[in-house]
């Protein structure tokens, strides 16, 4: 079901903008206040004045405040696994827009023409996309790299962590506004999707969960569909295409009520846990999606 494949990109998404909320928590926290590494010799009032521009706090230790870059390291792995998501979703894409899966188009403004074959449309927009994460994944590392054999307190250095973090900005606020463009511009092929989706024997396990249900121990209901299946390649023909007669070969448990089991909409409403596929646990987590983001 399309909803509950994107629905799982919610949910990384979702973890992406709780993670930079909590981040923040630690990054906002006010060193003015520390000098050079001993702190001030003038009596301020640390406390108000960081009440005043906004911080949630200030540094407890002088040192530290002027050594420290984790604030840095966190943002840019919080925004490497924001780009990890969204390389993952460019990959799905572009393996659902080829003309071996066929299940996504996009239209020409997210893709262009080959340069040599005239019947290609080539993904520009998602291979930039993937491509962009590994951009970030080095400003995280090199962050990484600087920081580990340096002494306390300042080091001229840390004068690199300035690229690291704004290019780290730059990139992902422009990869998501693309992300954002590209789904905008996909349409679903729901012909070629129902297609894979009752083909290739997917409801095997269905029909292994059906002979369970029916008091067949699982180790033998696993063995018995194997060889279902094997049977059914022989034969060119899908699970839900076999005679009642040629099933009950294998096991005489198996009734007619087997092929409304194995039926893509049996397959769907079965999976009625929480997280699951069935149509009333998409709906509720759509709805509850669509709740957060009022939020």
């Amino acid at each position: 079901m399309f909803a509950h494949w994107c629905l799982a990109y919610f949910e990384m998404l979702k973890r992406d903008r709780e993670r930079l909320g909590d981040a923040r928590k630690r990054i906002n926290i006010m060193p003015l206040g520390s000098g050079a590494l001993a702190g001030t010799g003038f009596a301020i009032d640390r406390e108000a004045v960081a009440a005043e521009l906004g911080f949630e706090g200030i540094s407890a230790n002088s040192l530290d405040a002027v050594s420290d870059r984790d604030f840095a390291v966190e943002f840019t792995s919080a925004c490497s696994l924001i780009m990890v998501h969204l390389s993952r979703l460019a990959e799905d894409l572009i393996l659902y827009c080829s003309t071996e899966f066929g299940f996504v188009t996009l239209s020409d403004a997210v893709s262009s023409g080959s340069s040599l074959m005239p019947q290609k449309k080539n993904p520009d927009a998602l291979e930039l996309l993937r491509g962009k994460a590994g951009r970030v994944f080095g400003h995280n590392m090199s962050l990484l790299a600087m920081l580990k054999g340096l002494p306390l307190a300042y080091n001229k250095d840390m004068q690199e962590d300035k690229q690291a973090v704004f290019d780290t900005v730059d990139t992902v606020q422009i990869s998501l506004r693309a992300a954002a463009i590209v789904l905008e511009n996909a349409t679903l092929n729901e012909e070629k999707t129902l297609a894979a989706a009752t083909s290739g024997y997917l409801n095997a396990t269905e029909l292994a969960d059906y002979l369970v249900k029916n008091g067949v121990p699982f180790r033998t209901a696993h063995e018995t569909v194997g060889r279902i299946v094997l049977f059914a390649i022989e034969q060119g023909k899908e699970l839900d295409e076999l005679t009642i007669e040629a099933l009950r070969e294998f096991l005489p448990e198996i009734d007619e009520d087997v092929f409304t089991t194995l039926t893509i909409e049996s397959t769907l409403a079965a999976k009625n846990t929480v997280g699951g596929t069935s149509p009333e646990r998409v709906a509720v987590a759509l709805a509850t999606a669509k709740e957060y983001f009022k939020k």
